[in-house]
Order: C-alpha cells, then structure tokens, then sequence
C-alpha cells in the first residue's frame, strides 16, 4: 500500500498538478503554480536584455529564450506573459512603445520557435518599473529587458 501511494504521488508530482483543481484536493493550484515557477526559475533563463534605443534580440538573447522554448515545450499546459521593459531615459509614451516592441520580439521568437500563439501575453511597463536604481549605464543595460513570467491559472 504504501509504495502504491508513492507512486501516485510521483505520478501527481510529474503530472504538473493538472490532475487537480482549485478545489483544494491533494495539492491546491497555489502549490501547483509555485512548483511551476520554481521549475521554470530552476530550468530557463527568464530575462533577456536589450542594446540601447533596441528591440532587436541578439545572440545571447536567443540562447536565453531557446531554454524557454524547451521548456514551455515540456510544459504544454502553461502559459505564459512576457514583459517589457525599458530604462529611464526617454518619455513615458516612447518607453512604453519601446517596452511592448520588446515584449513582441520575444513572443515572435518563441512562436517561431513552435510555441503557440495563444499561449503568449505581453505587456509594457516602459521605465515604470525598472530592475536596478541608477542613472548610469550599469543601471540601464539592466533596465533594458523582457523578462518571461508564468500566467497565473485562473
């Protein structure tokens, strides 16, 4: 009995938690989205950066997203939001324009790469939100990015 309740466990563990809702059964979606997260933290780069005034993705960029792609690939179920970013230099309305071509350069790489369309969200924040405090090039090459998260299962 007991090595039949650890198999069902693994299986559970291995199985995404798709087997279980938001009802609160053996493992609730909270639990389910927060392994999620580890795992993708865990196994895929989530942040690409990006030259200055750019959008345009580099070699080094599109290594990190290649790690996505395997992994949104093992993960067909998930969907995910890519997010937008810009530094503090320029206006609101030019970063925000700026931060949702970024989000777009990495959606269109994942889609062709495989992944499906629907699966990809973006979203701009422009310089409203920015990684790293400063008003130097070392602030703002961090500042410059798309950073992939996990949508949460509603």
């Amino acid at each position: 009995m007991k090595k039949l309740l650890s198999l069902f466990v693994a299986l559970v563990a291995l199985s995404g938690c798709s087997m279980f809702g938001a009802d609160g059964g053996l493992f609730s979606g909270v639990d389910c989205e927060s392994r999620l997260a580890r795992n993708f933290a865990e196994n895929a780069t989530d942040t690409v950066f990006f030259a200055f005034d750019s959008s345009a993705l580099s070699a080094e960029s599109t290594a990190a997203l290649d790690t996505q792609v395997n992994w949104l690939r093992d993960h067909p179920e998930t969907n995910v939001i890519v997010q937008g970013y810009c530094d503090e230099r320029g206006t609101r309305e030019y970063n925000l324009a700026l931060g949702e071509r970024r989000a777009n350069a990495v959606k269109q790489y994942l889609v062709s790469q495989g992944i499906a369309e629907h699966r990809i969200s973006t979203i701009s924040y422009g310089k409203e939100r920015p990684a790293v405090f400063g008003s130097n090039e070392a602030a703002w090459a961090q500042n410059r990015r798309a950073v992939t998260v996990l949508a949460s299962a509603e």
